[in-house]
């Protein structure tokens, strides 16, 4: 038997304030240490809900996702024998590098700007 109440359809989400769009801004580009999945749901759940969060947190997946199949693949190539060291310090380059855009990301979206990360492959448009 069904139910004759009419069931309301799920509303929208409300638009992110000012200093909500900023913080989730931020905070994708500072979460991005974690690597991917932070990155990820800011862009899928508050993307949407504000324009600075779209753009920065975009952003911050695209980097993400290129950093993530670095890490992968030196962590792989780590397992040669002989030169395996070699991809060992690129992975720890990685990781630093990483580290040290996401920070400077962040403080600089919190600051009121925008921020582009270099040599970023740009895989969501």
């Amino acid at each position: 038997m069904t139910d004759p109440t009419p069931q309301a359809a799920p509303q929208p989400a409300a638009p992110l304030s000012e200093t909500d769009d900023k913080l989730w801004a931020s905070l994708a580009h500072f979460l991005n240490i974690i690597l991917l999945i932070p990155a990820l749901i800011i862009y899928l759940v508050f993307g949407p809900r504000g324009a600075r969060t779209r753009v920065e947190s975009k952003e911050a997946l695209n980097w993400t996702i290129n950093v993530t199949g670095a890490v992968i693949i030196l962590g792989i190539l780590q397992l040669i024998p002989f030169i395996g060291l070699l991809f060992f310090l690129l992975y720890l380059a990685v990781i630093i590098v990483n580290i040290v855009f996401a920070i400077l990301g962040g403080v600089k979206v919190n600051a009121g700007g925008s921020y582009r990360y270099p040599v970023n492959i740009r895989w969501i448009k």
